[in-house]
């Protein structure tokens, strides 16, 4: 492949619009990347799920489009991608039959990603893989994916039963559901947290909701948390904190906790943008892009309950970054400007695109799992922003 010379231009800074099961958000502004080549000779695809899966990501997607035009291909996998990992694999498959097509980011890497990995991998060798939010084990996916990004999942078992009790939580609730428990990381984070929460005198409750795939839908589990979160704090008290671990309950889960005057340290996937615009109805028309903006909006919001101390979340958009840092990392891989095992590179990448949106340095991790140490799996943990300031 001819080498193509790029100038770089920064641009507007970006933010948003999320995550991790179906984060409802706010569109931003198009991210600061560099301006595209006059001489494209290599694309770069991207997988996110749809706005009712996961708006944030999508529109990243959209943003990074605009922002490096023909370079970006995007699509979208199903709602249903549980039973429809075919699908999966035959659109993976579609965007990799076109031969400019050099890197894919995948985020979020949803079950059935590893195996339409492969299948890519067998007709295009040369085509490598950036891959956030997996929902698949470690193991299997980063046999795959060349490079994984994940939220610290495994540290914020103790970050967040520590910020609830700060925040003066007594008990615990954690909504999930048997297909996310069943995925190590979570799991494994939601026995940290059990551990946490008896170190520090705090009720942990487990509350088993409806799966947003399962036949209630995403309705159904929204429905759910509306009306639990009510009966929770009518039994255990305002000192009641809660976590779910699917995106799509976060705008019920958000706004409930305000209603009713309890405790919420922390989304699934942390972001101001993660819930909390269409929870608390933020207006951001004619401030898209402007992260601060969004937090000073929302501890307005919290203001008007006298939650600015019992609700949080990180300061950064976390789904977005990650589809930010591997597009930027995949143009210095494509462009011979970095190797793509060059993890120390790609953390730089990283921080690259997290300064580009005033965010501050992240702290990366290699992720480890009994004694074996997964060097291209990496684990990404941002402070809590303070609302009470």
């Amino acid at each position: 492949m001819k080498q193509s010379k790029v100038i770089f231009l920064l641009t507007a800074i970006l933010v948003f619009s999320m995550v991790l099961g179906a984060c409802r958000t706010a569109e931003p502004a198009a991210p600061a990347a560099p301006e595209a080549p006059e001489a494209k000779d290599y694309k770069i695809g991207i997988f996110t799920g749809t706005v009712s899966q996961g708006e944030e990501e999508y529109n990243e997607a959209q943003n990074q489009k605009k922002a490096l035009g023909d370079m970006i291909v995007h699509s979208s996998y199903p709602d249903n991608f549980t039973t429809e990992t075919e699908t999966v694999i035959s659109q993976a498959l579609q965007m990799a039959a076109d031969p400019a097509v050099k890197a894919i980011v995948w985020v979020q890497s949803i079950p059935g990603a590893s195996a339409a990995i492969a299948k890519v991998k067998e007709v295009r060798p040369d085509i490598f893989f950036i891959s956030g939010v997996p929902g698949e084990d470690p193991a299997v996916i980063a046999a795959k994916s060349d490079i994984v990004m994940m939220v610290d999942e495994i540290s914020m078992g103790r970050t967040i039963p520590a910020e609830a009790a700060r925040m003066g939580a007594k008990t615990f609730i954690h909504y999930s559901f048997p297909r996310h428990m069943g995925y190590a990381t979570i799991a494994a984070r939601h026995e940290i947290m059990v551990e946490e929460c008896k170190k520090l005198g705090i009720e942990f409750v487990d509350v088993t909701a409806p799966d947003p795939t399962g036949d209630a839908g995403i309705t159904g589990a929204q429905q759910f948390i509306t009306d639990d979160v009510k009966r929770q704090v009518e039994k255990y008290g305002k000192d009641t904190a809660f976590f779910s671990t699917n995106c799509g309950m976060q705008e019920p889960l958000i706004r409930e906790v305000w209603n009713n005057g309890a405790i919420f340290p922390q989304q699934c996937c942390p972001s101001p943008y993660h819930g909390y615009p269409t929870a608390l109805n933020i207006d951001v028309k004619g401030h898209e892009g402007d992260v601060q903006y969004m937090l000073d909006q929302i501890k307005a919001k919290l203001s008007e309950k006298d939650q600015q101390g019992r609700m949080s979340t990180w300061g950064v958009p976390i789904n977005m970054l990650m589809i930010d840092a591997g597009v930027r990392f995949a143009q210095k891989v494509i462009e011979g400007k970095a190797k793509i095992d060059d993890y120390a590179a790609f953390t730089a990448t990283i921080n690259e695109a997290a300064a580009a949106r005033k965010i501050g340095d992240l702290t990366v991790t290699t992720f480890e799992e009994n004694g074996v140490k997964y060097d291209n799996f990496l684990l990404l943990l941002a402070p809590f922003y303070d609302f009470s300031k």
